[in-house]
């Protein structure tokens, strides 16, 4: 089972909503194979804090403008991590450090990508090493 239309349109929403407001690698993950809860991911990243509120601030109004209102909105306080819980669709806002160190693309790469119209692709490597994800621990070197 794939993601409901009206699902893919809130996503595409918000996608938009986020670009406009100059969010960095703005991607859409089909979810719902993976999860019952949920269709699709919205994730997307910003240089700072500010930028960051003002993306979830952006992605409300024109999903609110189409009728839909989050029932839970977590992080908005600390702007390092915003989630927006649509039901259908959650949407990520990340502050670029956090979506390094978080990677949710390559913890749901399994997961289709939905284009979205007037986005480029994600320039993030979903599978390589070096992708973003967690760093190994340094060696620590061996006493005599």
């Amino acid at each position: 089972m794939s993601a409901s239309a009206e699902a893919i349109e809130m996503a595409r929403i918000a996608a938009l909503a986020a670009d406009e407001k100059l969010a960095s690698d703005v991607v859409v993950l089909d979810v719902s194979e993976q999860l019952v809860i949920t269709d699709c991911f919205v994730i997307a990243s910003a240089a700072n804090e500010r930028q960051v509120n003002a993306i979830v601030d952006n992605v409300e109004d024109k999903l609110r403008e189409a009728g839909h209102k989050p029932v839970r909105r977590e992080g908005t306080r600390e702007g390092r991590w915003t989630l927006l819980d649509y039901i259908d669709v959650v949407v990520h806002i990340q502050h670029d450090e956090e979506r390094n160190f978080y990677a949710l693309e390559r913890l749901w790469k399994d997961c289709p990508t939905v284009p979205v119209d007037g986005i480029e692709p994600s320039t993030r490597n979903l599978g390589a090493p070096d992708d973003g994800a967690l760093p190994e621990s340094p060696e620590t070197p061996d006493t005599p």
